[in-house]
């Protein structure tokens, strides 16, 4: 059979084809599409054949694209490798705000510790979405890189090729990287006394 894939919802790794012709959707796991370059993507074209599962519900098995999307262009080394040096200028600026401030040490822990986990977790998600099983949400994903750990999140993007081709998803990332670091200024910085001045 042929039809389009009209629901999916990549994190959870399902969705529905609606069958040439009309007639009722069909539930389709991301395991039924086998080895593939790409995530399946609302508006493919499929081909499939209908099967039924344990519970003897209508669901798509061995399914093929028809028009496979154009995979995204790769940046080069050179623009991936300015990107990543966020990372050791935010770990300068948190240095100089060390010197003059004197910013606790917990906080270099907590950007280490929250860094680490949020670069394994990606790496999880990336191992999952190769094997078609469950994936992590991306408001998980967003929270862990407000939690300061965004540098974490950042190399993971760069050096595993995960979530960094994706436009929406990038664009609440870096709203979190700003919002993070502007939460440091405010809490570690003059800027605190600032902001935080009233006028007589």
């Amino acid at each position: 059979m042929k039809g389009v894939l009209t629901q999916w919802d990549d994190a959870k790794g399902y969705g529905f084809i609606t069958p040439d012709g009309g007639g009722a959707k069909c539930f389709v796991h991301i395991k039924a599409f086998g080895p593939r370059p790409q995530r399946p993507f609302v508006g493919e074209r499929l081909s499939y054949r209908e099967g039924l599962d344990a519970q003897g519900k209508k669901r798509a098995q061995d399914v093929r694209s028809l028009e496979p999307r154009a995979m995204p262009p790769i940046p080069k080394a050179r623009d991936r490798g300015r990107v990543l040096l966020l990372v050791p200028a935010f770990a300068a600026f948190v240095l100089a705000c060390h010197l003059l401030w004197g910013v606790p040490n917990a906080a270099w822990g907590a950007y280490s510790a929250m860094s680490m986990a949020t670069f394994i977790t990606y790496a999880l998600d990336k191992r999952a979405a190769l094997r078609g099983g469950w994936r992590v949400a991306e408001n998980t994903l967003h929270t862990l890189a407000l939690l300061c750990g965004w540098p974490g999140a950042l190399l993971a993007q760069e050096t595993l090729r995960h979530k960094s081709a994706k436009p929406a998803f990038r664009r609440v990332f870096w709203l979190t990287v700003v919002l993070n670091v502007l939460g440091f200024a405010l809490l570690f910085t003059p800027l605190r006394e600032w902001a935080t001045q009233r006028p007589i």
